[in-house]
């Protein structure tokens, strides 16, 4: 059964938006930190922006690389979270995870180890 399944790569130009979608198994869907991470080959895999929900409130936290560019929402009804991307740089390029956290956090986070279920990945390029 796929847990996670990120939907959305592709081609972009630099300056351009773009959005990626993460549809999140009904299993999992309770879990209360989620978040995107991307790659490129020979690097570690880069937290890019986390989300945490509590009592229907939202609380993030987003790399400061993208901070101003890029945000992270829910839809509820959906079980889909969302990555927006918008003036996009070439150095943006990688292929893009959707995570949720291995136990109970009770903050949204950055970091890998704090993460347990992923999706398979989808790539993004952006062309200068």
């Amino acid at each position: 059964q796929v847990q996670l399944m990120e939907l959305g790569g592709g081609s972009v130009q630099a300056g351009g938006s773009h959005r990626l979608d993460c549809v999140v198994s009904q299993d999992i869907w309770s879990r209360n930190t989620l978040g995107w991470f991307r790659q490129v080959p020979g690097k570690k895999r880069e937290g890019v922006a986390s989300i945490y929900t509590l009592h229907g409130g939202r609380y993030k936290d987003i790399a400061g690389s993208v901070e101003g560019r890029f945000t992270i929402s829910l839809d509820d009804d959906k079980h889909t979270v969302y990555l927006q991307m918008n003036n996009l740089a070439p150095e943006d390029s990688g292929v893009y995870y959707c995570a949720a956290h291995r136990r109970w956090l009770g903050y949204a986070t950055l970091s890998e180890a704090d993460y347990g279920i992923w999706g398979r990945g989808t790539q993004v390029t952006v062309s200068a």
